[in-house]
């Protein structure tokens, strides 16, 4: 399998080294610019092509991730300033870039070439600096006890071996160190609706697994569903004070497609909106600190 790989997405039994390089072949190939449709007409890698994408982003994310600024429900930005702050898997960067505005020093580590260029370029563009490499969780390349934070958002649930990762995210957190981490909600209105049509209603359910079905429903070439239960488990074993909450986005209030789901949006108070999301919520973000 090379960085090319176009191929179908991870069957179960699949070997867990191939299940890593097809993941990194897929986000290279698909890197997550919110370009659902095909339809952005901004040049990729300008400062109007970053801008769309953190619109969607911030946009979709605003009933648990914002108050007064983007994220900062979600980052503790007031706290970050000379911190040193490692980022698991930067994307096209957003997070990179808010975390290094509010004063961290930054180290990022995406496992593709697209992002960790796409990253340095945005950081470029808005005269910022950063440590972005790329690396794999599973063995990231860094110093024990060598970071005060560690984010990750909807990252590791793609890897083949999370529970690694959070070894790794143990190992280099200083003592007392804290991280923050989203993986998808096992449990949440967007696993449930995807089983019930692509796995029940389709009969599906008489050749595949249900993980299987995520697998082959869900963006990129594998992701993994957790319960609160099981991503808290995940963390026990090497973080004290582990806490998790549902949070998750406006599809997850109006389960319609976009152009119908914003008029409806209109229609219902954000309090409602924000009950809803804290419900069935696709998403798991949750809080551990290392003993120390």
């Amino acid at each position: 399998m090379n960085e090319s790989y176009q191929g179908e997405k991870r069957t179960l039994n699949m070997d867990m080294d191939l299940v890593q390089q097809g993941n990194r072949a897929w986000w290279n190939s698909r890197p997550m610019d919110y370009n659902w449709h095909n339809a952005a007409s901004e040049e990729p890698g300008s400062a109007a092509w970053f801008a769309r994408i953190d619109r969607e982003l911030i946009e979709a994310s605003h009933l648990f991730a914002t108050d007064q600024q983007p994220f900062d429900r979600i980052l503790p930005l007031k706290s970050l300033a000379g911190k040193r702050v490692l980022e698991i898997g930067c994307g096209m960067g957003c997070h990179t870039e808010t975390m290094a505005r509010a004063g961290a020093q930054v180290f990022a580590v995406d496992l593709t070439d697209t992002a960790v260029e796409m990253t340095k370029r945005r950081l470029e563009l808005h005269g910022l600096t950063a440590n972005i490499q790329r690396g794999d969780a599973e063995a990231l390349p860094f110093e024990d006890n060598t970071f005060d934070f560690v984010w990750s958002w909807g990252v590791i649930h793609h890897s083949s071996r999370t529970g690694r990762i959070v070894r790794q995210i143990a190992r280099v957190l200083k003592p007392e160190g804290e991280c923050r981490v989203m993986v998808y909600n096992r449990e949440g209105a967007a696993a449930r609706m995807n089983l019930l049509l692509h796995h029940w209603l389709k009969g599906r359910f008489l050749q595949r697994s249900v993980e299987e079905t995520l697998f082959a429903t869900t963006d990129g070439f594998t992701a993994r569903y957790y319960t609160q239960e099981q991503f808290e488990d995940l963390f026990r074993t090497f973080f004290r004070e582990v806490s998790s909450e549902i949070c998750g986005q406006t599809a997850d209030v109006v389960p319609l497609p976009r152009q119908l789901r914003k008029p409806v949006l209109k229609l219902l108070p954000e309090s409602y909106q924000r009950a809803a999301q804290s419900r069935r919520g696709a998403f798991l973000f949750l809080r551990a600190a290392k003993p120390e």
